[in-house]
Protein backbone atom coordinates (compact mmCIF):
# COMPACT_ATOMS: atom_id res chain seq x y z
CA UNK A 1 0.00 0.00 0.00
CA UNK A 2 1.40 3.64 -0.52
CA UNK A 3 2.61 5.13 2.45
CA UNK A 4 0.92 8.25 1.58
CA UNK A 5 -2.17 5.63 1.95
CA UNK A 6 -0.93 3.90 4.94
CA UNK A 7 -0.11 7.29 6.90
CA UNK A 8 -3.62 8.60 6.18
CA UNK A 9 -5.36 5.73 7.39
CA UNK A 10 -2.97 5.92 10.64
CA UNK A 11 -4.01 9.89 11.51
CA UNK A 12 -7.62 8.84 10.79
CA UNK A 13 -8.01 5.86 13.28
CA UNK A 14 -5.46 8.37 15.84
CA UNK A 15 -8.31 11.08 15.56
CA UNK A 16 -11.26 8.82 15.44
CA UNK A 17 -10.36 7.82 18.68
CA UNK A 18 -10.44 11.14 20.12
CA UNK A 19 -13.41 12.69 18.45
CA UNK A 20 -15.15 9.53 19.90
CA UNK A 21 -15.49 10.92 23.74
CA UNK A 22 -13.76 14.39 23.35
CA UNK A 23 -17.08 16.69 22.56
CA UNK A 24 -19.26 14.45 24.30
CA UNK A 25 -18.02 13.30 27.52
CA UNK A 26 -19.18 16.58 29.07
CA UNK A 27 -22.52 15.62 28.55
CA UNK A 28 -22.27 12.16 30.01
CA UNK A 29 -20.36 13.64 32.73
CA UNK A 30 -23.90 15.97 33.58
CA UNK A 31 -26.20 13.07 32.89
CA UNK A 32 -24.58 10.99 35.70
CA UNK A 33 -24.61 14.13 38.22
CA UNK A 34 -20.79 15.09 37.76
CA UNK A 35 -20.83 17.74 35.55
CA UNK A 36 -19.01 20.05 38.39
CA UNK A 37 -16.08 17.73 37.48
CA UNK A 38 -16.13 18.48 33.94
CA UNK A 39 -13.51 20.96 33.82
CA UNK A 40 -10.78 18.50 35.76
CA UNK A 41 -11.46 15.68 33.14
CA UNK A 42 -10.84 18.40 30.35
CA UNK A 43 -8.29 20.36 32.32
CA UNK A 44 -6.16 16.33 32.91
CA UNK A 45 -5.52 15.55 29.13
CA UNK A 46 -3.20 19.62 29.60
CA UNK A 47 -1.50 18.08 32.37
CA UNK A 48 -1.00 14.37 31.03
CA UNK A 49 0.37 16.99 28.10
CA UNK A 50 3.09 18.51 30.11
CA UNK A 51 5.48 15.27 30.44
CA UNK A 52 4.11 12.26 29.19
CA UNK A 53 5.07 13.00 25.10
CA UNK A 54 8.66 14.46 26.41
CA UNK A 55 8.85 11.15 28.67
CA UNK A 56 7.51 9.20 25.68
CA UNK A 57 9.54 10.77 23.55
CA UNK A 58 12.77 10.38 25.30
CA UNK A 59 11.90 6.25 25.47
CA UNK A 60 11.31 6.29 21.32
CA UNK A 61 15.01 7.66 21.13
CA UNK A 62 16.61 5.55 23.12
CA UNK A 63 15.19 2.27 23.69
CA UNK A 64 12.16 1.61 21.45
CA UNK A 65 11.08 1.87 18.38
CA UNK A 66 8.53 4.91 17.59
CA UNK A 67 6.02 2.73 15.89
CA UNK A 68 6.61 0.39 18.23
CA UNK A 69 5.69 2.71 20.93
CA UNK A 70 2.89 4.53 19.45
CA UNK A 71 1.09 0.79 19.34
CA UNK A 72 2.12 0.40 22.93
CA UNK A 73 0.64 3.53 24.49
CA UNK A 74 -2.73 3.20 22.69
CA UNK A 75 -3.09 -0.62 23.68
CA UNK A 76 -2.70 0.98 27.26
CA UNK A 77 -4.79 3.48 26.04
CA UNK A 78 -7.72 1.32 24.98
CA UNK A 79 -7.36 -0.98 28.31
CA UNK A 80 -7.98 1.81 31.03
CA UNK A 81 -10.11 3.36 28.31
CA UNK A 82 -12.55 -0.41 28.38
CA UNK A 83 -11.98 0.42 32.38
CA UNK A 84 -13.27 3.67 32.20
CA UNK A 85 -16.41 2.58 29.85
CA UNK A 86 -17.28 -0.55 32.39
CA UNK A 87 -17.29 1.58 35.36
CA UNK A 88 -19.74 3.80 33.96
CA UNK A 89 -22.22 1.08 32.83
CA UNK A 90 -21.69 -0.82 36.14
CA UNK A 91 -22.55 2.33 38.54
CA UNK A 92 -24.80 3.73 36.42
CA UNK A 93 -26.06 7.08 38.26
CA UNK A 94 -24.61 6.35 41.42
CA UNK A 95 -20.89 6.66 39.90
CA UNK A 96 -18.30 8.63 41.81
CA UNK A 97 -15.66 10.57 40.53
CA UNK A 98 -12.81 8.77 42.43
CA UNK A 99 -14.25 5.40 40.82
CA UNK A 100 -13.76 6.85 37.30
CA UNK A 101 -11.22 9.96 36.99
CA UNK A 102 -8.01 8.05 37.62
CA UNK A 103 -8.41 5.39 34.94
CA UNK A 104 -9.66 7.81 32.56
CA UNK A 105 -6.72 9.67 33.20
CA UNK A 106 -4.43 7.42 33.08
CA UNK A 107 -6.10 6.71 29.20
CA UNK A 108 -5.90 10.10 27.91
CA UNK A 109 -1.81 10.02 29.57
CA UNK A 110 -1.00 7.22 27.19
CA UNK A 111 -3.29 8.73 24.18
CA UNK A 112 -1.91 11.73 24.53
CA UNK A 113 1.80 11.30 23.42
CA UNK A 114 0.56 9.08 20.43
CA UNK A 115 -0.42 12.21 18.79
CA UNK A 116 3.69 13.44 18.42
CA UNK A 117 4.82 9.73 18.19
CA UNK A 118 2.50 9.66 15.32
CA UNK A 119 4.46 12.97 13.19
CA UNK A 120 7.25 11.43 14.37
CA UNK A 121 6.40 8.06 12.61
CA UNK A 122 4.66 9.87 9.64
CA UNK A 123 7.94 12.06 9.22
CA UNK A 124 9.88 9.42 9.26
CA UNK A 125 8.32 7.23 6.76
CA UNK A 126 8.05 10.14 3.88
CA UNK A 127 11.85 10.62 4.77
CA UNK A 128 12.46 7.36 3.31
CA UNK A 129 9.89 7.68 0.89
CA UNK A 130 12.19 10.47 -0.78
CA UNK A 131 8.47 13.37 0.32
CA UNK A 132 9.21 16.47 1.24
CA UNK A 133 6.82 16.16 4.71
CA UNK A 134 6.34 19.80 5.22
CA UNK A 135 4.48 19.60 1.43
CA UNK A 136 3.23 16.14 1.93
CA UNK A 137 1.79 16.04 5.46
CA UNK A 138 -0.52 18.47 4.97
CA UNK A 139 -2.36 16.64 3.40
CA UNK A 140 -2.24 13.49 4.92
CA UNK A 141 -2.99 15.41 8.52
CA UNK A 142 -6.52 16.38 6.91
CA UNK A 143 -7.64 12.39 7.04
CA UNK A 144 -7.00 12.70 11.41
CA UNK A 145 -9.94 15.71 10.74
CA UNK A 146 -12.13 13.59 8.83
CA UNK A 147 -11.80 10.32 11.16
CA UNK A 148 -12.28 13.39 14.24
CA UNK A 149 -15.89 14.12 12.62
CA UNK A 150 -16.65 10.47 11.48
CA UNK A 151 -16.10 9.25 14.85
CA UNK A 152 -18.35 12.31 16.39
CA UNK A 153 -21.15 10.86 14.06
CA UNK A 154 -21.01 7.43 14.80
CA UNK A 155 -20.80 7.80 18.53
CA UNK A 156 -23.94 10.26 18.02
CA UNK A 157 -25.98 7.87 15.23
CA UNK A 158 -25.23 4.65 17.85
CA UNK A 159 -26.79 6.69 20.52
CA UNK A 160 -23.45 6.72 22.79
CA UNK A 161 -23.01 10.30 23.28
CA UNK A 162 -24.50 10.67 26.28
CA UNK A 163 -23.85 7.29 27.70
CA UNK A 164 -20.57 5.74 28.48
CA UNK A 165 -20.32 3.47 25.79
CA UNK A 166 -18.14 6.28 23.99
CA UNK A 167 -15.45 5.14 25.56
CA UNK A 168 -15.58 1.24 24.21
CA UNK A 169 -15.71 3.06 20.88
CA UNK A 170 -12.76 4.95 21.71
CA UNK A 171 -11.21 1.64 22.89
CA UNK A 172 -11.88 0.09 19.72
CA UNK A 173 -10.22 2.28 17.58
CA UNK A 174 -7.14 2.34 20.09
CA UNK A 175 -6.62 -1.59 19.53
CA UNK A 176 -7.24 -0.46 15.48
CA UNK A 177 -4.27 1.91 16.18
CA UNK A 178 -2.38 -0.26 18.24
CA UNK A 179 -2.30 -3.12 15.42
CA UNK A 180 -1.81 -1.29 12.47
CA UNK A 181 1.40 0.96 13.79
CA UNK A 182 3.30 -2.25 13.85
CA UNK A 183 2.63 -2.54 9.63
CA UNK A 184 4.31 1.13 10.00
CA UNK A 185 7.86 1.24 8.70
CA UNK A 186 10.81 1.03 11.54
CA UNK A 187 11.59 4.12 12.83
CA UNK A 188 15.44 4.17 14.36
CA UNK A 189 16.76 4.33 17.56
CA UNK A 190 19.50 6.41 18.29
CA UNK A 191 20.59 4.45 21.38
CA UNK A 192 21.90 7.68 22.60
CA UNK A 193 22.74 7.40 26.30
CA UNK A 194 23.98 11.63 27.31
CA UNK A 195 22.76 12.52 29.73
CA UNK A 196 20.44 15.76 29.41
CA UNK A 197 19.06 18.19 32.01
CA UNK A 198 15.18 18.16 32.90
CA UNK A 199 14.59 21.57 30.83
CA UNK A 200 16.38 19.13 27.50
CA UNK A 201 14.50 16.72 28.49
CA UNK A 202 10.30 18.84 29.02
CA UNK A 203 11.70 21.12 26.48
CA UNK A 204 11.97 24.13 29.01
CA UNK A 205 15.18 25.20 27.05
CA UNK A 206 12.47 25.90 23.76
CA UNK A 207 11.03 28.80 25.55
CA UNK A 208 14.88 30.58 24.17
CA UNK A 209 12.32 30.53 20.78
CA UNK A 210 10.62 33.35 22.67
CA UNK A 211 13.28 36.22 21.60
CA UNK A 212 11.29 35.83 18.38
CA UNK A 213 8.52 38.03 18.50
CA UNK A 214 6.38 36.02 15.69
CA UNK A 215 7.12 32.81 17.73
CA UNK A 216 6.09 34.97 20.83
CA UNK A 217 2.28 36.09 18.62
CA UNK A 218 2.08 32.39 17.62
CA UNK A 219 2.36 31.44 21.43
CA UNK A 220 -0.18 33.79 22.32
CA UNK A 221 -2.57 33.12 19.95
CA UNK A 222 -2.33 29.28 20.57
CA UNK A 223 -2.93 29.46 24.05
CA UNK A 224 -6.28 31.89 23.39
CA UNK A 225 -7.47 29.66 20.86
CA UNK A 226 -6.92 26.30 23.06
CA UNK A 227 -9.08 27.77 25.98
CA UNK A 228 -11.78 28.45 23.68
CA UNK A 229 -11.24 25.12 22.28
CA UNK A 230 -11.58 23.45 25.83
CA UNK A 231 -14.56 25.33 26.78
CA UNK A 232 -16.11 24.00 23.66
CA UNK A 233 -15.70 20.75 23.98
CA UNK A 234 -16.25 20.25 27.37
CA UNK A 235 -19.56 22.38 27.59
CA UNK A 236 -20.70 22.98 24.11
CA UNK A 237 -22.73 19.26 24.48
CA UNK A 238 -24.53 19.89 27.79
CA UNK A 239 -25.08 23.39 26.88
CA UNK A 240 -27.24 23.24 23.83
CA UNK A 241 -28.78 19.44 25.11
CA UNK A 242 -29.71 21.11 28.12
CA UNK A 243 -30.81 24.93 27.48
CA UNK A 244 -32.61 24.14 24.46
CA UNK A 245 -34.00 20.99 25.67
CA UNK A 246 -36.97 22.79 27.36
CA UNK A 247 -37.89 25.12 24.32
CA UNK A 248 -40.95 23.54 22.77
CA UNK A 249 -39.81 24.37 19.16
CA UNK A 250 -36.73 22.97 19.40
CA UNK A 251 -37.28 19.89 22.36
CA UNK A 252 -38.03 17.18 19.65
CA UNK A 253 -35.74 18.89 17.05
CA UNK A 254 -32.71 16.50 15.08
CA UNK A 255 -30.66 18.58 16.80
CA UNK A 256 -31.41 18.02 20.75
CA UNK A 257 -31.25 14.27 19.40
CA UNK A 258 -27.97 14.85 17.14
CA UNK A 259 -25.72 17.61 19.23
CA UNK A 260 -22.67 15.87 18.10
CA UNK A 261 -23.59 16.48 14.48
CA UNK A 262 -24.13 19.64 15.16
CA UNK A 263 -20.96 20.20 17.04
CA UNK A 264 -19.18 18.76 13.99
CA UNK A 265 -19.91 21.86 11.53
CA UNK A 266 -16.52 23.59 13.49
CA UNK A 267 -14.40 20.59 12.93
CA UNK A 268 -15.80 20.20 9.28
CA UNK A 269 -14.80 24.14 8.81
CA UNK A 270 -11.76 23.08 10.25
CA UNK A 271 -11.27 20.97 7.57
CA UNK A 272 -12.55 22.98 4.95
CA UNK A 273 -9.82 26.32 6.32
CA UNK A 274 -7.31 23.21 5.63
Amino acid sequence: MNIRIRLSVMNFLLFALWGAYLTSMGSYLHRVGLGEHIGWFYSAQGFVSLFMPALMGMIADRYIAAQKLLSICQFLSAIFMCVTGWIGMTQGQDIRFEQIFPFYVLGTAFFMPSLALGCSVSYHALGIAKLEPVKVFPSIRIFGTLGFICSMWMVDLLGCQHDSRQFFVGAVWGIMIAIFALTLPACPISGNNSKKTVANALGIDNFSLFRDKQMRAFFIFSILIGINLQITNGYANTYISTAFNGIAAYADSFVMSHTNILISLSQISEMSCI
